[in-house]
């Protein structure tokens, strides 16, 4: 298992390019299989999560040609003016073909909840899978909605994984979510695109919407008005060439090194400014981040941008407290706000987000642990934590130690940014975790960090 040291660093400058959205890779993915027609993808996410999603359906006869792992440094143009591209020969609406053995999620959720919602109007039956920390989250919330559709899917006790879909004609339901999920939301909807009618999912705030973007992209009817979403079922979805913006989720780590070190100056180039997932960059701006917007323009339905944060000689970044509808649009970046709370006047507080206890790890418990190793004041909470800042501690600050991120990608990532500000080496054990959604991440923030 991998240990990586992170030594102290003076500031953050350059520019970055940060590899391709995940959330929005596997989606475009599913729905170009999903299409009729050839669907080129550019700047595909690198990440081990997307490639679980081509790996599947690959296994279900869908032909796709990919370069997305081949770059030295995943997510910037090459000589050519190229980016990573996955080409995808759609099958059509029920071309997928049953598969011949079980389908393998690896570590992502996204895949297995979204998939699972395009299995169940399928002809044929399959079944779905993952690792151990995949098959340790539950997945009622995804069955539920779809067995009121019609869908036939068995899990183990708790509704864990492995999931056996047997595909049969699906009933247009209106749906409310009980608790906001994107996920779930999107598998309703990929769901809802073979049954007769209108689906309807109404959320209790609204979520990321990429899903439905992707799905006007495609061709299917999509309506939406507040936080309701319609799609209209048997359409006929046609092959599309995009590209996909930098991955907001992953921008946030630099962002947040830039801000809590004095005399930093970052360009991010590129990213996703989808306004679904941009309350991360209102929030850094209330804790007293300085980060400005440039260069904004909108591809294939997704508003994207650069991004600049600076510091001055003193970092005077306040804090804050993140509750209530607000967990929902920063639920992947609170491991990294948390991180932050030791550099801020006042801390940084969570609550409501009971969420991050089934997430890759039991995100509280882990993280709370190990920024406590570092020295950190932090109070756990069923539902959340606060981190101590400054004022707290009396300006104590961090001190590098062993962590170990129980193979949690975003944990490992908000980690490592903290480790910039302590006192002497920190060392993170099972650190190729963040290939899961960024294997570049360590050499792209040595290559920005000065030391």
């Amino acid at each position: 298992m991998a240990r990586q040291a992170i030594s102290p660093a003076r500031s953050i400058s350059g520019s970055i390019v940060v590899p391709g959205d995940k959330s929005i890779s596997h989606r475009l993915a599913i729905l170009a299989a999903l299409a009729e027609g050839t669907s080129e993808i550019r700047n595909y996410s690198p990440a081990a999560d997307c490639r679980s999603t081509l790996d599947c359906l690959r296994r279900l006869g869908i032909a796709i040609e990919s370069d997305a792992k081949g770059r030295k440094r995943t997510g910037q143009v090459d000589d050519a003016g190229n980016t990573p591209r996955v080409e995808i020969q759609g099958a059509g609406l029920r071309g997928w073909r049953k598969p011949g053995r079980t389908l393998d999620a690896g570590n992502s959720g996204t895949t297995m909840r979204l998939l699972t919602g395009a299995l169940a109007g399928q002809s044929f039956s399959s079944k779905i899978t993952g690792d151990a920390s995949l098959r340790s989250r539950p997945m009622g919330r995804v069955m539920d909605p779809l067995a009121l559709m019609g869908a036939s899917i068995s899990a183990r006790e708790g509704g864990l994984a492995p999931l056996e879909i047997t595909g049969s004609p699906l009933n247009a339901i209106e749906y409310t979510v009980p608790v906001a999920s994107a996920q779930v939301k999107s598998a309703v909807l990929l769901a809802g695109l073979f049954a007769a009618g209108t689906t309807a999912v109404i959320e209790p705030v609204r979520t990321r919407d990429h899903t439905e973007i992707a799905l006007a992209e495609f061709g299917a009817a999509v309506r939406r008005g507040g936080n309701r979403i319609e799609v209209a079922g048997d359409p006929r979805l046609e092959g599309h060439h995009t590209i996909v913006p930098g991955d907001l989720s992953s921008t946030v780590f630099f962002m947040a090194a830039a801000s809590i070190l004095p005399g930093s100056k970052l360009m991010l180039l590129g990213v996703g400014l989808n306004p679904t997932r941009s309350a991360i960059l209102d929030f850094l701006v209330q804790m007293g981040a300085s980060i400005r917007v440039t260069e904004l323009a909108v591809q294939s339905g997704e508003l994207g941008g650069d991004a600049e944060v600076t510091s001055g000689r003193s970092v005077a970044l306040r804090g804050g407290r993140i509750a209530g509808a607000d967990v929902a649009r920063l639920i992947d970046e609170l491991p990294m706000l948390a991180a932050m709370g030791p550099y801020t006047e006042q801390g940084v507080e969570i609550r409501d987000a009971g969420e991050l206890r089934v997430k890759e790890s039991d995100r509280i418990a882990v993280l709370a642990e190990n920024l406590r190793r570092m020295s950190a004041s932090v109070e756990e909470y069923p539902d959340g934590m606060r981190v101590a800042g400054r004022k707290d501690t009396r300006g104590a600050g961090l001190r590098g130690a062993d962590v170990d991120p129980r193979g949690d990608h975003r944990l490992a990532m908000a980690l490592a940014v903290a480790a910039l500000g302590a006192r002497g080496e920190t060392r993170i054990r099972g650190a190729e975790c963040v290939a899961v959604s960024y294997p570049t991440f360590f050499q792209d923030l040595n290559s920005v960090a000065q030391r």
